[in-house]
C-alpha cells in the first residue's frame, strides 16, 4: 500500500469538497508519516503505518475523554470527527471472540503459565493485533486470563 499516494488523493478530494476537518485530519496523518519516515530514514512498512494510526487513535480517544471531563463538547466533536477519518485507514476491528482466540493461541505459543509471563505473551500477540484491536483492552484481557 502506498500511503503517500492514497493520502494525497484523499487530501485533494477533501479540499475540493471543502471538508476542513477531514483535510486537517489527513494532513495530520501525512505529517505523522513524514516525521516517522525522517526518523526511520526510509519509507514506513504497512505494519509501521498501522502502529502510527493506532497511536493516533489512542491519542484521539484520550483527548475525547479529557475534553468530556472538561465539558468541552466543541472539542469532543472535532476529535471524534478526526478519529473517524483515521479509522478509515485502519483494518476492520476484530471481534471479541477473534481477540480471545488469538490471546489463547499466543498464551500457548509463549508457554505462559502466570502473570509473570505477560510480557512474553504480548510480544507474540501484539504484532497479530496491531491496528485491529485496542491494545489497552487486549492487555487487560491477557492479564485477566493469566491471573486466573
Amino acid at each position: 500500500m502506498e500511503h503517500d499516494a492514497i493520502l494525497n488523493r484523499e487530501m485533494v478530494l477533501a479540499a475540493k469538497l471543502k471538508d476542513k476537518i477531514r483535510l486537517s485530519a489527513l494532513r495530520m496523518i501525512k505529517s505523522g508519516v513524514h516525521n516517522r519516515e525522517i526518523d526511520l530514514k526510509r519509507k514506513m512498512t504497512d505494519s509501521e503505518f498501522l502502529q502510527l494510526l493506532s497511536s493516533m487513535v489512542k491519542q484521539r480517544k484520550d483527548s475525547i475523554d479529557q475534553f468530556k471531563k472538561g465539558g468541552r463538547e466543541d472539542l469532543v466533536e472535532i476529535e471524534e470527527a478526526e478519529l473517524k477519518v483515521i479509522q478509515q485507514f485502519m483494518p476492520v476491528q476484530m471481534s471479541e471472540d477473534e481477540i480471545d482466540a488469538e490471546i489463547q493461541k499466543s498464551i500457548q505459543e509463549a508457554g505462559a503459565v502466570s502473570i509473570k509471563d505477560m510480557g512474553k505473551v504480548m510480544k507474540v500477540l501484539m504484532p497479530k493485533l496491531t491496528g485491529k484491536a485496542d491494545g489497552k483492552m487486549v492487555g487487560e484481557k491477557v492479564k485477566e486470563r493469566l491471573s486466573s
